[in-house]
């Protein structure tokens, strides 16, 4: 396994919902230390790298977020069985029988599955009606409230998806539990990796930033801690190659480039910078698609409107089965979203950024 796939892996196995994110700073922090001229760090958790412009005042902000979607643990009731909330969006119907790991505060990991009932006990209005989260509860293969105590678990331990990075048949293709957003987290890196011996006309800090799935809340710490005058979301964005998904809001096929996102539910892209990352991917001859996500959001949305307005775009790769358990990211998506975001960081000085701000 090359690096770059060492670093996915790394960073996608490791564990942390929103308010959890401590271990996945730590390995975002530990890649990004020896590329940066300075580690900037928010009270809430965020990380970034910073690289001095040789000639610039301007400051560009690449922001992935450190946090993925989990649960927390609610209730533990007297059989041994955990109640929990979920830790951003879930869908009901992906979460039934899937094995999930519990976080105790001394960082033991045990495995647990959200139980189901047997088909054969199910009447025909059971079958069709899904199972409401709030029924859900968690097995850890125990028989008392005692022992889940024994073993170390207790009420607001964090609970993640018992899933591994795995390079599938084709080996572009590859899956984690974390893609959202683990790949933003690598992207920021992988962007300073390859600016690290460059002399570059823009101040840039590249990093990630925390709870993004419950609010865009560590973004605007992000923002109003670095003062950019441009910035990049750099997360993921809708496959839609896959059977019963509809292309009528874009474009997102796997294995054909990044996605430059037009709007989603909390920003509209900026379009004078979404104009100028289009030529420099046209000029670097990197393919990119467009889509549109009317649900939901990115950190953009928190970034565009801190202090005083902040011109922000959304840049992502396609990802199968967002939002769940699993999902599936292509290799070369990734490369070419480190190589768009890279590019754009070197097209940049004072002059392109007034010149972006209308």
């Amino acid at each position: 396994m090359d690096k770059q796939l060492e670093m996915l892996k790394d960073l996608t196995d490791v564990n942390g919902v929103a308010g959890f994110e401590h271990a996945v700073k730590q390995k975002a922090k530990s890649y990004l230390e020896p590329l940066s001229d300075e580690i900037i760090e928010d009270n809430l958790g965020g990380v970034y790298g910073k690289k001095n412009a040789k000639d610039g005042s301007k400051t560009i902000l690449i922001g992935g977020h450190l946090d993925e979607i989990g649960f927390m643990v609610t209730e533990i009731d007297d059989n041994g069985f955990l109640k929990f909330t979920p830790i951003g969006g879930w869908w009901n119907q992906v979460m039934l029988s899937q094995r999930m790991h519990i976080t105790t505060g001394e960082g033991k990991v045990i495995t647990g599955v959200i139980g189901s009932k047997p088909p054969h006990v199910l009447s025909p209005e059971e079958r069709k009606k899904p199972v409401e989260i709030k029924d859900m509860f968690i097995d850890i293969g125990v028989a008392s409230k005692d022992e889940v105590l024994e073993a170390g678990i207790e009420l607001g331990d964090m609970v993640t998806p018992a899933s591994e990075f795995e390079e599938m048949t084709n080996k572009n293709y590859l899956l984690a539990k974390a893609w959202d957003n683990r790949y933003g987290v690598a992207l920021s890196i992988d962007v300073m990796k390859n600016l690290e011996k460059e002399d570059i006309n823009i101040n840039l800090v590249s990093g990630a930033t925390v709870q993004e799935e419950v609010g865009l809340r560590g973004a605007k710490v992000a923002a109003n801690k670095v003062k950019p005058d441009l910035a990049i979301a750099v997360d993921v964005g809708l496959a839609m190659d896959t059977p019963g998904m509809k292309s009528s809001n874009g474009t997102g096929d796997l294995g054909k480039g990044p996605l430059v996102l037009l709007l989603d539910g909390s920003n509209i892209g900026h379009v004078p910078f979404r104009k100028h990352v289009l030529a420099v991917a046209k000029d670097k001859d990197i393919p990119v698609q467009l889509q549109v996500i009317p649900g939901g959001g990115t950190d953009a949305g928190s970034f565009h409107v801190s202090n005083e307005g902040v011109p922000s775009l959304a840049i992502g790769v396609p990802v199968r089965y967002m939002h769940s358990n699993v999902s599936i990211m292509h290799k070369e998506d990734y490369q070419n979203a480190v190589k768009l975001v890279t590019e754009v960081v070197k097209s940049l000085n004072d002059d392109k950024v007034d010149e972006i701000i209308w």
